[in-house]
């Protein structure tokens, strides 16, 4: 029905101005007493053969859904009856923000893709802790934290340490945002030396807690061999927790989406199905050179079963899904589980 009907009619209307219908639409809805259960009949799957045991914490299922998509920590409860394993809110920055001026998303249809250049449009870390106290506990919580657009090189680690601070009693892990491709001011957070400082402090402050949090690095589909390499051997390094692979990516090889039309567009961040193949590369790239050193959740182009199987065999512990939600649909989920389960 979602890909027949709902899909269609949705698709007609600016994509930003659906996303914030759809959270409304899905709040409403889950505030009718006998809906949540229904959601839950039709989309979950319950079978300990799902469970993951990672950073010390048990998910329920490997699927989760990717940071961007609740960026302010507003629906995550009610995702939950969706069928995810775990879901990452943010990206959370100190101070609310606006973002990049509109129009900053763009679908391409026959490509199955989108690109975005959203800027790191939150309410802040504030805002974010607000919602996170209503935590139902129903399902395993990620927060992943940036930098304000407007914070000055020398300042970028204060950022990443407020909201890492703040964050800290209300999330399972934390993710440190350091390749999104579409915040100003982004060339020192390329900088390996740079990461070992910013990951050292974040994880003194971690050390000083009662009880620890993992922290993971996510990382850009476009990075070379050498690049991973230097990936590897950060982690090695820093003893990082693991790692997201991977973010939106610049590349616009291969699309089916003329140039006009992209030349229309201009800059931003492209996910989907044309970064399934190079993020599942950076996947298994980092896995087979490391010897499965650390963990590694996969995210890029997972629109069906098989782009999840692939995900897994290429190395990933989880997986993440995000455009595929979007252009496939709630039954996604339910369809990677029992994938996943015929497989066991």
């Amino acid at each position: 029905m979602y890909k027949l009907i709902i899909r269609p009619i949705f698709f007609l209307f600016d994509p930003e101005k659906i996303h914030h219908f759809t959270f409304l639409l899905v709040k409403l809805l889950s505030r009718i007493p006998f809906v949540p259960s229904i959601f839950r009949g039709m989309y979950q799957v319950n079978d300990k053969k799902l469970e993951r045991n990672l950073f010390e914490l048990i998910f329920k299922n490997p699927v989760g859904l990717a940071a961007g998509f609740d960026k302010n920590a507003v629906l995550y409860n009610e995702l939950a009856d969706f069928g995810f394993g775990f879901v990452e809110i943010g990206t959370v920055t100190p101070k609310g923000q606006v973002g990049n001026p509109k129009k900053r998303l763009f679908r391409l249809k026959d490509d199955k893709g989108i690109i975005n250049r959203m800027g790191f449009n939150n309410e802040g870390l504030s805002i974010a802790i607000e919602q996170l106290k209503k935590n139902k506990g129903k399902i395993i919580i990620g927060g992943n934290i940036g930098k304000n657009t407007n914070t000055a090189p020398e300042n970028y680690t204060e950022d990443y340490v407020e909201c890492f601070k703040g964050l800290h009693p209300y999330v399972d892990y934390f993710v440190l945002n350091v390749s999104c491709p579409n915040v100003g001011s982004h060339a020192k957070l390329d900088d390996v030396e740079y990461l070992k400082e910013l990951i050292t402090e974040v994880q003194q402050l971690n050390n000083k807690e009662t009880k620890q949090k993992p922290i993971l690095l996510k990382i850009a589909p476009d990075l070379n061999n050498q690049q991973l390499d230097e990936i590897i051997e950060l982690v090695a390094e820093t003893k990082i927790d693991g790692v997201i692979a991977s973010n939106t990516s610049v590349n616009r090889e291969g699309l089916k989406a003329s140039d006009e039309r992209l030349k229309e567009i201009g800059n931003g961040g492209l996910s989907g199905q044309p970064v399934k193949d190079r993020s599942t590369r950076v996947i298994k790239y980092l896995a087979d050179n490391s010897n499965k050193a650390f963990p590694i959740i996969g995210v890029g182009g997972i629109h069906s079963e098989k782009d999840a199987l692939d995900k897994l065999n290429a190395g990933a512990d989880l997986i993440q899904i995000y455009t595929g939600f979007i252009y496939e649909g709630p039954s996604l989920v339910k369809r990677i589980n029992k994938a996943i389960l015929a497989e066991s």
